[in-house]
């Protein structure tokens, strides 16, 4: 047996086993669907910016896949939308 110094318990000293949840489960979130596969889009159009703006954050940023729900190939498409609505300025590229 190895000797650390604090030992093994006092790491774990004052937590639970379940990670200090303490008896609470954790539920998982209802998975997103993505909105341009429900409407079955064809194309995610660049010029479309009132339908691209919502997927941006207030500060310009595209926001991530987790957060909106869109699926990978969607996401792909509308992260090059939004990059050339912004070249077009159709989009900013931060805001104020």
């Amino acid at each position: 047996m190895r000797s650390s110094g604090r030992g093994g318990r006092d790491r774990d000293r004052g937590r639970d086993r379940d990670g200090g949840r303490r008896g609470r489960q954790f539920r998982r979130p209802k998975r997103k669907v993505c909105a341009f596969c429900v409407d079955k889009v064809k194309r995610v159009d660049y010029k479309d910016h009132a339908r691209l703006r919502g997927f941006t954050s207030e500060r310009g940023k595209i926001l991530r896949s987790r957060m909106t729900g869109t699926c990978a190939r969607h996401q792909r498409k509308v992260s090059r939308a939004i990059k050339r609505a912004r070249q077009i300025a159709l989009l900013p590229f931060v805001s104020d």
